[in-house]
């Protein structure tokens, strides 16, 4: 059982957002939100339509207003962009992203992903169907979660959340990092966003890098070294 003595770890006073990428729902962030709960932060899971960019960025900003005092904001995958549009919020004092897209001013994941290097793995988007995209789940494991236990990548691949083009093709218009420390999770063996493209973003945003070997879903795989790297920025500002 958790005592309260338990969960004195955080000395930050921060609450922690965290906001999910294309194709998946919230609650891939359970195992992240148990640690980080039980280490005494107080933790809000975004639930985004991912329908649009506008949208998420609104439905985030309403996350950040209810959490209590300075938030760290934290996206995974297409999160990213929400985040860096969402985190100019007074309210957000630092960003996380988690294998995640950091577009600069006026970039989208589709501009981000339209001139891909050769030889890097092309991600199993199916064609657009009323506006919006899925992965072949056939794929989904292989190439979204090939380090998650396999019945729940084949239920992440059953469940899908259909994501939106306007989502897809939204662009930044602000970019949070350039005016908020960041810190940056890059999954070495990602078949979704390639490592190399990880580690220019994240080294344009300047941001603290994390190496860690893991898929893209590796929120899901590696729960305890994706919170250590939300802990390290919650806690950057504490002496």
């Amino acid at each position: 059982m958790n005592t309260q003595q338990d969960k004195g770890s955080n000395k930050s006073g921060k609450s922690i957002v965290l906001v999910h990428g294309g194709f998946v729902d919230g609650s891939g962030w359970a195992g992240v939100h148990k640690i980080l709960t039980n280490k005494g932060y107080n933790v809000l899971v975004v639930q985004n339509a991912t329908k649009s960019l506008a949208d998420d960025v609104a439905t985030t900003k309403a996350a950040i207003e209810s959490a209590n005092g300075d938030v760290v904001l934290v996206g995974h995958s297409y999160g990213g962009v929400v985040i860096t549009e969402a985190g100019t919020h007074p309210k957000v004092s630092s960003l996380v992203y988690i294998t995640a897209f950091a577009p600069d001013k006026g970039e989208s994941v589709a501009s981000l992903i339209a001139n891909p290097p050769p030889g890097a793995p092309v991600p199993p988007i199916l064609p657009p169907k009323d506006g919006y995209l899925f992965l072949d789940r056939a794929q989904f494991a292989a190439s979204f979660a090939a380090d998650v236990e396999p019945e729940a990548a084949a239920f992440m691949a059953d469940s899908q959340v259909p994501w939106g083009v306007e989502a897809l093709t939204g662009a930044v218009t602000e970019p949070a990092w350039k005016s908020k420390p960041s810190h940056y999770l890059v999954a070495t063996e990602d078949k979704m966003i390639p490592p190399p493209a990880q580690q220019a973003m994240a080294g344009r945003a300047k941001a603290w890098v994390t190496e860690v070997p893991g898929s893209h879903a590796i929120y899901v795989s590696k729960p305890e070294e994706v919170a250590e790297v939300i802990r390290q920025a919650a806690d950057a500002s504490v002496e």
